[in-house]
């Protein structure tokens, strides 16, 4: 489907019912979502006393719902280039909803295991199908800001997964946590049903009339044979796993068992974490907007902030306890800002390839969240637990330096001349 602006939508459709009607019950969707993906930050250490779980068994059974979400990513891509994103979210908030219930009431680590994995499906497209609606219904150029609003909706669902999930949890354990989530969930899916009108153009009816599955995957085979999205792919997939693996886990554990937080405090800078992530998400789309303006790519302001992000993790590594609570808040700060890839990519690739680019972009993501998350619990598991629900503070740095180091190898890859590069040079002469 071509990107098109709101002169090709249905006359009847103002801007502000644009933002009401589409861009606000999907960002709830990514809020969803970014709440059943950092939940288990808070209540990790409950989950590994009540189920009797290692490190590795906790980074996996968090982790697994990673795997799932990105296996999604591909076939994601083209039903929501093919039915549009209203359709596909109302199903896959249902699944979400079934997750959600079955992690509330069972004990076996295998049902747990395919209940996190039926989230993480459930909850795959919550952000590609608001990036694809926000494509369809607002101007490429809008993309940077319109996107960050939505962004700033999973920032909240963060927030949430902070003090209110601990004082829920201290009140009525975790159990009682999945089973709200289920109930909301299900509500959502009927929001969605009922308030959200679909994308409807003479365009896309001619488009999709002669536009072929067969064409949907001649179209991925043209994504992943372009270099320039594996430039972008490779550093956000690193980045992006370990900014998700320690928002989503084991910063809660590093904060316990390196700075010395109690399992209550962890919750604070946790909550510094998330407020960071939320004015780097707004800050940086607001920064794009501004300067692009000026000549400024979205290029140059991705390297600035994985540049930025870098040093702060590197912080971590040499454990500069003192200032944990700043170092959480710029970390949250400056890793949100690989977000601003998906306008990038959606500006670089036509408009009926924007599902399956940016789809194709998140399934990177987590297999690098999947892999990380998981393999830095295994890491930590080398050196003995020094009690329930807590690890060795050298397994934490020496996980942290491993992950800095592949990430520093496709920083450098992403410095290296790119077709934006050349781009932005021409835009700025002429």
């Amino acid at each position: 489907m071509a990107n098109t602006s709101s002169k090709d939508q249905l006359p009847i459709i103002s801007d502000k019912r644009i933002f009401a009607l589409i861009l606000v019950p999907f960002g709830l969707g990514y809020f969803l979502s970014y709440l059943f993906r950092t939940v288990n930050v808070v209540i990790a250490p409950d989950l590994a006393v009540d189920l009797k779980l290692t490190a590795a068994d906790l980074g996996f059974l968090t982790s697994i719902y990673f795997i799932l979400f990105a296996a999604f990513q591909t076939p994601l891509g083209v039903i929501l280039d093919r039915y549009g994103p209203r359709r596909v979210q109302i199903v896959l908030l249902l699944v979400a909803a079934l997750g959600s219930f079955l992690f509330a009431i069972n004990n076996s680590m295998v049902i747990l295991t395919i209940a996190r994995s039926l989230i993480g499906l459930g909850v795959s497209g919550c952000l590609m199908a608001a990036l694809k609606a926000n494509a369809q219904w607002f101007s490429a150029a809008r993309l940077p800001f319109v996107n960050a609003c939505t962004m700033s909706f999973g920032t909240f669902g963060a927030l949430t997964a902070t003090i209110p999930v601990e004082v829920l949890a201290d009140l009525y354990g975790w159990r009682m946590i999945f089973t709200v989530l289920a109930v909301f969930t299900v509500f959502l899916a009927l929001v969605t049903a009922f308030i959200i009108p679909d994308h409807i153009s003479p365009k896309d009816t001619t488009r999709q009339g002669n536009y072929k599955i067969a064409d949907q995957f001649r179209d991925l085979g043209a994504i992943y044979r372009d270099r320039f999205f594996w430039q972008i792919a490779v550093v956000t997939m690193l980045h992006g796993g370990v900014f998700l693996s320690y928002q989503a886990l084991w910063m809660g554990p590093w904060l316990a068992d390196v700075a010395g937080y109690s399992q209550v405090s962890v919750a604070n800078p946790m909550l510094f974490f998330n407020v960071g992530m939320f004015a780097g998400v707004v800050g940086f789309g607001v920064l794009a907007d501004r300067l692009q303006k000026f000549g400024f790519g979205l290029m140059m302001i991705v390297r600035f902030g994985v540049g930025a992000s870098l040093i702060v993790q590197i912080m971590f590594a040499i454990e500069v306890t003192s200032l944990a609570v700043f170092m959480c808040a710029a970390f949250g700060f400056f890793g949100s800002s690989t977000l601003l890839v998906y306008a990038l990519l959606g500006q670089n690739f036509p408009g009926h390839m924007v599902g399956k680019v940016n789809t194709a972009q998140n399934m990177m993501i987590f297999i690098g969240a999947f892999v990380l998350q998981w393999g830095i619990g295994v890491i930590i598991d080398f050196w003995p637990a020094v009690g329930e629900g807590r690890y060795d503070p050298e397994g934490h740095q020496v996980a942290l330096i491993y992950v800095i180091a592949l990430e520093l190898l496709a920083y450098t890859w992403l410095l290296m001349p790119s077709r934006m590069d050349k781009r932005d040079l021409n835009g700025s002469r002429s």
